[in-house]
């Protein structure tokens, strides 16, 4: 008995020492798209204030590429120990289901911290789309199939399966023109060279005060705070409709449990300082930090959520 006792004391140390000397160098924090985007943004203010909690540089790394696979996969195969982190998003739930060959497997290669944000998506048409309400528009859509175009961020956004989703769940025949990144798709209905897309409320909040877009829905089961003039899907035309973009912290596999319990615990009261939720809101981010477990229940379900939309879409992948 004293001798189990003296072995479970001993674990009990070394896990309160493994926490208390992590991080003894700097920590890469992983961002698998370009410098400047929404998850760029988020990472940064991460990596500030978790520098300041730790005392050791957070450095934010910038790997895009190949629908955000990159980064990713950089992030899985790195050394597991906590010195590599990784700011994943919608895109990694979307991947085994566009690319038919990743060299990383979501569930099997990453460990779950935390959840971080939800972003509301909102669906913006030109002007010169001959519809106000998304009701009109489904109506337009549906009275001219394949006809339309809706502008995506790549194949494997979370802009395009939503828009995916929308197509299955109202019966419309809207196609898809992919676009590398963001930008160039919003461009490209800005200018009227496609009718529709699907964005995040932020980048599309300025184009529709201005009257250079209409906004028809947003995607999520409540209003946007930024765009609270604007319906919600479920209020309009679909009534289970509750869809958005998501931030999420994820180490290696194989990182140690002490060390994942401390970037989880400290991650999450950064992410709960009032500046912090208040630049975030600014980006049209809701803070959401959860436990690991709930992250990989969510991961789970949000990979079987995309299998099923991506398959109904034919969408094979390649």
């Amino acid at each position: 008995m004293r001798l189990i006792l003296a072995m479970l004391l001993a674990a009990l140390a070394s896990l309160v020492n493994a926490q208390a000397a992590y991080p003894e160098r700097p920590v890469r924090l992983v961002v698998p798209f370009p410098p400047g985007g929404s998850t760029d943004v988020t990472a940064r203010i991460l990596a500030s204030k978790l520098a300041e909690k730790w005392g050791q540089s957070v450095v934010v790394e910038n790997k895009p590429g190949a629908g955000a696979n990159i980064g990713t996969e950089y992030a899985a195969k790195a050394a597991p120990d906590g010195y590599t982190l990784l700011l994943a998003t919608t895109a990694m739930s979307i991947s085994p289901s566009v690319f038919a060959k990743l060299g990383y497997d979501a569930v099997r290669d990453l460990a779950p911290i935390t959840l971080v944000s939800t972003i509301p998506s909102v669906l913006v048409v030109h002007p010169s789309v001959p519809a106000n309400t998304m009701a009109e528009f489904v109506a337009h859509a549906k009275a001219n199939p394949r006809k339309l175009n809706f502008a995506a961020p790549g194949a494997a956004s979370g802009q395009r399966m939503t828009f995916e989703l929308l197509n299955q769940a109202l019966g419309m025949e809207i196609v898809m023109v992919p676009f590398a990144g963001g930008p160039p798709a919003l461009q490209a209905v800005l200018a009227g060279h496609v009718q529709a897309m699907i964005t995040n409320v932020v980048e599309a909040a300025a184009q529709v005060r201005a009257g250079k877009l209409r906004a028809l829905a947003v995607t999520t089961g409540t209003r946007a705070a930024l765009l609270p003039e604007v319906p919600t899907v479920a209020e309009t035309v679909a009534p289970q409709m509750d869809t958005y973009v998501w931030q999420a912290l994820f180490a290696p596999a194989g990182t140690p449990a002490a060390v994942l319990q401390k970037v989880h615990r400290d991650a999450s009261q950064v992410l709960l300082l009032p500046d912090v939720k208040a630049r975030l809101a600014d980006l049209g981010m809701n803070v959401v930090p959860g436990t690991p477990e709930a992250l990989g229940a969510f991961l789970r379900e949000d990979l079987e959520t995309w299998g099923k939309v991506s398959k109904a879409a034919g969408i094979t992948p390649q």
